[in-house]
């Protein structure tokens, strides 16, 4: 059965980013989303670019990047008040730092929409046994050392479903770019959140403020009723130290490919070449057929 295509809806409303990019980033989006994530979860997506949020027609759900949303704590996805995904995004004059965290916030809402998905595994804490984690595609590995470029835009690593598997085997890809490498494996500069039954807590195995390695932390009770789904309520939590992370650029991309400026050469290239041609087409449709002939018809032949 074929799966219900996810359309996301990319809008600027930020006075520092050029339209270009925004279309750049766009483009960069539904090829990760096409080529990377559809075949490994399983999801089809369109990514379109709008001028205004009022021109995003029904069905869509929104990504608007803005220059001020208040606190750190705004950004990432909400829902609206029909229950639909839409995910607010912080600007910056740095293209590697908005387009990766346009790219993170559009895989966690193609992969859980809804922010509430959970798969059973055994807890990195001994003493709790088997937990409930949240699908938080892209948290784990979130740093920008660990991100990928698609069309020269930097773009964030993610997860694959083995990321939950119970045991390491060798040859399994954990995520796109490899960088996890094990099942439930933390990277500094990410987290993993779950949902103790016993305690009734949500825990996090967090890997924040360099730190030689993750650590613990007990995040309470969280009512979805009164906070909104339990990813936004953690997004809260943890959105500054995703911030920081996102912000390091691609300087320490070890998948990161060639720039922007650089493709942009070879870019130039095809497009010179593309325009002598269609150049060429013009002129020989102006001058017309021999002899007035028209496309399909012979010239007919001369009396003597």
């Amino acid at each position: 059965m074929a799966a219900l295509i996810r359309q996301l809806a990319l809008v600027s409303e930020s006075q520092q980013i050029p339209d270009n990019d925004v279309l750049k980033v766009s483009a960069a989006l539904q090829k990760q989303a096409t080529r990377d994530v559809a075949p490994l979860w399983d999801v089809s997506a369109t990514v379109d670019t709008f001028k205004a949020l009022e021109d995003v027609p029904q069905g869509y759900w929104p990504m608007i990047v803005m220059d001020d949303i208040g606190t750190p704590g705004a950004a990432g996805i909400h829902e609206d008040k029909n229950g639909q995904p839409f995910a607010l995004i912080t600007a910056s004059s740095d293209l590697d730092t908005w387009s990766l965290t346009a790219s993170h916030e559009a895989l966690e809402m193609l992969v859980d929409p809804q922010g509430n998905r959970l798969v059973a595994g055994d807890s990195p804490m001994a003493d709790q046994g088997r937990v409930s984690f949240l699908v938080e595609v892209s948290d784990p590995s979130e740093a920008a050392d660990n991100a990928y470029t698609v069309n020269g835009i930097l773009v964030s690593d993610f997860y694959t479903p083995h990321f939950f598997d119970p045991v390491f085997a060798s040859g399994v890809r954990y995520s796109f770019t490899g960088a996890i490498t094990e099942p439930r494996q933390v990277l500094p500069g990410g987290y993993l959140s779950w949902l103790d039954a016993g305690s009734g807590h949500w825990w996090q195995e967090v890997w924040f403020d360099g730190g030689d390695k993750p650590s613990f932390r007990d995040l309470g009770v969280i009512d979805q009723k009164a906070t909104g789904n339990v990813r936004a309520a953690i997004d809260r939590l943890t959105m500054e130290s995703t911030l920081k992370a996102i912000a390091r650029g691609r300087k320490k991309a070890d998948a990161a490919g060639l720039t922007p400026a650089i493709l942009a050469r070879s870019s130039a290239s095809l497009a010179t070449m593309w325009r002598q041609h269609i150049n060429e087409i013009l002129a020989g449709s102006r001058k017309g057929p021999p002899n007035g002939a028209g496309p399909g018809r012979r010239t007919p032949p001369r009396v003597k």
